[in-house]
């Protein structure tokens, strides 16, 4: 091969890679919106930040009918209602639960089917996995979601485009417990939470140990009582996303 054709070559494989990269860089781009405070500040909308006189009261990853139902009862003595970012597989696992949520009054939202981060799936990958976790929502509990929240709250392009495809509006978080950790107690997922809640808070909290430290939702239940005295000390209402007065499609690819 002669030395022209070398050089071409080369370019031409790192061109390439080039392009590759750049492809990579604009799919992963907007995991950025998962740092906290650069999401509240720049993305104020994706962070959920909303009625300045309202809390939303959001949990992800069921419905799971180890944990569910005690958060069911739990919230039902309060008479509040919260969204709930379910998994398609979990859902169809437990079909009869999400239908209780709805019964109760509870706003049913997505959160895939499967708890893995997008930004390790492609665009097939990613639209098939909202598509299928939302058709199950809606066959299963007879409600169409509007909310869309990734796993880990990392985004990417593909997930953008395919919530947006299917009518979608993400939302992350301003607050959360960190519930999910093995060294969480009652006490500190309600310090945690609470730190820095101000009106207009979007708060995180997981209704399931699917993708947490065992038993960890006991310890979320365990904080929901004060927490929801607090919110209710400092004059403030609690509730789903659906009265937090969030702009639909908060954030597009």
């Amino acid at each position: 091969m002669s030395a022209a054709r070398l050089r071409a070559g080369g370019r031409g494989s790192r061109a390439t890679a080039a392009a590759a990269g750049v492809l990579a860089a604009a799919h992963a781009a907007p995991a950025i919106t998962s740092i906290g405070p650069l999401r509240r500040r720049l993305f104020p909308g994706l962070a959920g930040v909303g009625d300045p006189g309202h809390v939303a009261l959001t949990f992800d990853d069921g419905p799971d009918p180890r944990s569910t139902p005690a958060f069911l009862a739990a919230l039902r003595e309060y008479e509040v209602t919260a969204t709930f970012f379910l998994l398609g597989r979990m859902l169809t696992e437990a079909p009869d639960v999400g239908r209780e949520l709805v019964d109760a009054g509870h706003e049913i939202a997505v959160h895939g089917w499967a708890h893995r981060c997008m930004l390790l799936r492609g665009p097939a990958a990613t639209y098939d996995d909202l598509a299928r976790a939302m058709e199950t929502i809606v066959d299963v509990t007879g409600t169409v979601p509007r909310w869309y929240r990734p796993p880990y709250g990392v985004l990417s392009s593909s997930a953008l485009r395919a919530a947006r495809r299917l009518g979608l509006t993400p939302v992350l978080w301003t607050n959360w417990g960190r519930d999910w950790t093995r060294t969480a107690t009652p006490a500190s997922v309600l310090a945690t939470v609470t730190r820095d809640l101000e009106g207009g808070a979007t708060v995180l909290l997981h209704d399931s140990d699917c993708t947490s430290a065992p038993e960890s939702w006991r310890n979320t239940l365990g904080a929901l009582p004060a927490l929801l005295d607090e919110v209710r000390e400092r004059g403030l209402s609690v509730g789903p996303l659906r009265d937090h007065a969030l702009p639909s499609r908060a954030v597009t690819a």
